[in-house]
């Protein structure tokens, strides 16, 4: 009897087209499902090329666009511990709650950090 996942054979290229097909059911799954997620990709279309214009440097572009993306990653990540735990169960649970906090805490300082840097790079812009 084989120990290994069935779905876990693959290997070199067809591994990367199988990888790329999960992620992109996963950012569908994320638009069709969660609002939070889609509110977010609407205001990265206009920050995204916003921050190209604010920043001044290219590290300062990384950083504009690094924090955009990061809150939209950690969006998906809370996503995923929020649709894995009501797979689980619908049933108040303190874990479950726990869980979902924490997912929704992370969120909140992916988005302070984002805030924060792009409030620096407009200050040190304009004032």
């Amino acid at each position: 009897m084989s120990t290994e996942h069935p779905l876990k054979g693959k290997r070199g290229l067809q591994r990367i087209v199988n990888a790329a097909g999960y992620s992109a059911r996963g950012l569908q799954a994320a638009w069709a499902h969660e609002s939070a997620f889609r509110q977010e990709v609407i205001l990265a279309a206009f920050m995204l090329p916003a921050a190209l214009w604010l920043g001044t440097t290219w590290v300062e572009r990384a950083l504009l666009v690094g924090t955009v993306v990061l809150v939209l990653t950690v969006e998906l990540m809370n996503s995923a511990v929020e649709a894995a735990v009501d797979r689980v169960s619908f049933e108040l649970h303190p874990l479950a709650g726990r869980a979902k906090d924490m997912g929704s805490a992370a969120v909140l300082l992916s988005l302070l950090l984002c805030g924060g840097t792009w409030a620096a790079a407009v200050w040190a812009r304009w004032f």
